[in-house]
């Protein structure tokens, strides 16, 4: 990808177009056998079932159906908008717009849509709001008391040698200031979580990053702040990171949002033709309400209640056996109790709002494989930091495992494995660990085990280099190559 101009990067973040028109190109870029990536797409297909036939999968769509002895679902975690439909939703007179539709619509440009009301409290709502702020809207933003709060939303300025947050970030000796089972179990990790030392400096690392993204924001007392500017406080502490959040990319967010921007911490009880209606009873007249709510949970709607349980899928608990459901509780306590005697710092979180959830979590190795079956995978529904490059290693493992080029750990301890993983999920990252796929400050370990199991090494550098330099997704461009001499012979 060729580097953007400089009036469109901000501590060399760059807009999405620049990334859209990458993927557009890579798309007619590469070819193999002939045909491009484009010309294997078959947009507009709706798969409607999945089953399996005499050792076959059967894919059913609204306008074919085929047959194949292996099969990857990728349907990803962020597909289908979430619209909440509040009471009166239909006799709203102006448009509801969701976040995924926001860039393509009139809403920046219109005269017509001058009160703007935006919902949610993450960095997608945050962006729609300093938006249409900058573009001489009256903007009002509504978070729920009922939720997870507002989101962290911090610099994306770097430290030292690093040119933003997110190269910071994205080492893995940042890593392991994060309490986890994944990665090498080195003596430095021990003695962070091990020690009375070692967690008084994890604890100045993640209260002094929580500390700074506060102070930046000026929550209390900036300078021509409008009442509800302290609303946006996140309510949990960083480190946990139980709600959502971001990295600002525009250099004069807060400074636009504090006097401009009128925000409620409030829950909506109902819509009204021309007004927003909060539980205090106050009524904010609305020409277009703009959500920021994110994404339902991933539907598998095209598998059997029972095809669900049988890959470790989310699904409901009366939909699997009594003695299923008793084996895994009876791990998930076992796993619980190894999580707290190895990070005592997890057993006690803050205060908070939990969003349960009512399925259960992904039971499936390395969040890709099910334990029964080898000829199925599921790639895209770990929430690692760095999609492009999770997205590479998950495919990389993923094609390796349907292979047979995996040599794999036993059923018993694939479960425990799993097991472990999702408990420590739930203490780490509390609401949004609840489905078992959250993977944050993790993400380089995570991926560097995939690689490990398929024995590619191509990504790794130095010890030096291994630990400080950030873990992007360039580093695997090697990986093909690698892949196709270690397991064919055929490099390109």
């Amino acid at each position: 990808m060729d580097r953007p101009p400089d009036s469109d990067l901000h501590h060399e973040f760059f807009k999405a177009k620049h990334t859209t028109r990458y993927l557009e190109n890579y798309l007619d870029s590469h070819c193999y056998a002939g045909r491009s990536l484009r010309n294997r797409i078959e947009l507009g297909f709706c798969v409607e079932s999945i089953t399996k036939r005499d050792d076959e999968w059967l894919v059913i769509g609204n306008r074919a159906q085929y047959r194949t002895p292996r099969i990857i679902v990728a349907n990803g975690l962020f597909s289908c908008a979430n619209i909440p439909k509040f009471a009166g939703y239909d006799t709203f007179k102006g448009p509801i717009i969701h976040q995924e539709a926001f860039g393509q619509s009139s809403v920046l440009t219109s005269s017509e849509l001058h009160k703007v009301t935006v919902i949610g409290g993450g960095k997608s709502a945050a962006d729609m709001v300093y938006a249409c702020a900058k573009a001489g809207k009256s903007v009002t933003w509504v978070i729920r008391a009922s939720g997870t709060g507002p989101g962290f939303l911090m610099s994306p300025e770097g430290k030292g040698p690093y040119k933003n947050a997110f190269e910071l970030g994205s080492t893995r000796v940042a890593g392991t200031l994060s309490p986890s089972f994944i990665g090498p179990d080195t003596w430095w990790r021990r003695f962070l979580f091990g020690s009375k030392a070692g967690l008084k400096v994890v604890n100045a690392v993640w209260s002094g990053a929580d500390k700074e993204t506060r102070e930046g924001a000026q929550f209390d007392g900036r300078p021509n702040a409008l009442p509800g500017f302290a609303n946006l406080k996140p309510h949990s502490p960083l480190f946990w990171e139980n709600g959502s959040g971001g990295l600002l990319t525009r250099p004069d967010f807060w400074e636009t949002i504090a006097p401009n921007v009128q925000v409620y911490l409030e829950d909506i009880t109902h819509l009204q033709a021309t007004h927003v209606c909060l539980q205090s009873g106050t009524e904010i007249l609305t020409d277009v309400l703009l959500c920021g709510t994110g994404w339902k949970p991933t539907s598998f709607d095209f598998f059997s209640a029972d095809e669900l349980a049988r890959l470790g899928l989310p699904h409901r608990l009366e939909d699997e056996p009594p003695e299923t459901t008793k084996l895994w509780d009876q791990m998930a306590q076992q796993a619980d109790r190894e999580v707290l005697d190895r990070f005592p710092i997890l057993a006690e979180p803050p205060e908070h709002h939990h969003k349960a959830s009512q399925t259960t979590p992904y039971r499936l190795y390395n969040g890709i494989a099910p334990l029964n079956d080898s000829t199925i995978a599921f790639v895209g529904y770990f929430n690692v930091g760095n999609f492009f490059k999770g997205a590479e290693c998950q495919a990389i493992w993923a094609t390796a495992y349907l292979d047979g080029n995996i040599q794999l750990p036993s059923i018993d301890s694939r479960q425990l494995t799993i097991a472990r993983h999702i408990a420590w999920c739930k203490r780490r990252y509390l609401s949004n660990g609840e489905l078992g796929n959250f993977l944050l400050f993790e993400s380089n370990f995570y991926l560097d085990e995939l690689l490990q199991e398929v024995g590619l090494a191509s990504h790794l550098g130095g010890w030096f280099t291994n630990w400080f330099k950030p873990g992007l997704a360039r580093d695997l461009a090697g990986l093909r190559d690698e892949y196709m001499t270690k397991f064919s012979g055929k490099a390109s």
